[in-house]
């Protein structure tokens, strides 16, 4: 497996920037952050190669998803996003951000700053890494690096200030990562299914966008019940007749005052109850 490269994980330089101008900022030395932010402000630019990395490593390092298939969904696309990056610019990119910060910031105690979640950022660095190599991977140790960052995923990180752009362009990725993959990987989902999925993903992260994720549930609970009631008008099958009215309280008993995964699993169940009574099984 290849060895971690510290001065090269972006997550961990961009981490050990902020905290640089965190201190700079308590010790009233404006100059010394001002440093640091002009770095972060030319390296990071979003024209970069470096940029996209980091993006991918925040929506990576940073998102909380609380089922296996998102998650799994999510690291195939960054795993496609990963081997398009110009890996020859990223690499001077990220020499010429080490650069700027052994010249411009005089803190021999920078680079040695200690890091909480050292090890996951360590570990999606080495995958995003292997990712790269495309056909030279190594394969089990991808499957090794993999598995770690399909546990970062699951596991609630704590809350922490992002930056607006910073939080939009997570989101920007997380829906790309739904709409451009899911159809492709999980075939067998309804179209709903897949939107529910989606947005699940996208609104359940941030308790300001709880309020967008129940309007969606909302309209699509409307959407189901008009469908199955326009089912229940055309239906000849009597054995199917007699588990509309059951499924039609279901779907009214569903509530959105809590969400989470046992309440997206209902949707998910019910919408393909009304994809089986269309098909008549």
């Amino acid at each position: 497996m290849t060895k971690h490269n510290k001065k090269r994980n972006i997550g961990i330089m961009y981490e050990l920037l902020l905290r640089h101008i965190s201190n700079k900022l308590i010790e009233n030395d404006k100059k010394g952050a001002e440093k640091a932010t002009k770095i972060i402000e030319k390296r990071f630019a979003k024209n970069t190669e470096l940029y996209k990395e980091f993006r991918l490593f925040n929506a990576l390092s940073r998102t909380t998803v609380q089922n296996t298939e998102i998650a799994a969904a999510i690291l195939t696309e960054a795993k496609s996003a990963a081997r398009r990056f110009d890996k020859r610019r990223l690499e001077k990119e990220k020499s010429a951000l080490i650069r700027d910060i052994n010249y411009s910031i005089n803190d021999k105690t920078f680079y040695y700053r200690s890091i909480s979640d050292y090890r996951e950022m360590a570990n999606i660095h080495n995958m995003i890494n292997e990712w790269q190599k495309g056909d030279r991977s190594d394969l089990k140790s991808m499957v090794i690096l993999e598995q770690k960052a399909l546990n970062t995923l699951m596991t609630e990180k704590k809350e922490r200030v992002i930056s607006e752009t910073s939080q939009k362009d997570n989101d920007a990725l997380i829906e790309k990562i739904m709409t451009k993959k899911l159809n492709e990987k999980y075939s067998n989902l309804s179209n709903m299914q897949r939107e529910i999925i989606q947005k699940y993903a996208l609104y359940s992260q941030n308790e300001s966008d709880h309020a967008k994720l129940k309007e969606f549930l909302s309209e699509k609970k409307e959407i189901t019940l008009k469908s199955l009631k326009t089912f229940s008008k055309i239906n000849e099958n009597s054995h199917l007749s007699e588990k509309i009215s059951l499924v039609e309280n279901k779907i009214n008993q569903l509530e959105m005052s809590d969400l989470n995964d046992k309440t997206v699993t209902k949707f998910l169940t019910l919408s393909k109850l009304i994809e089986e009574f269309k098909s008549g099984e």
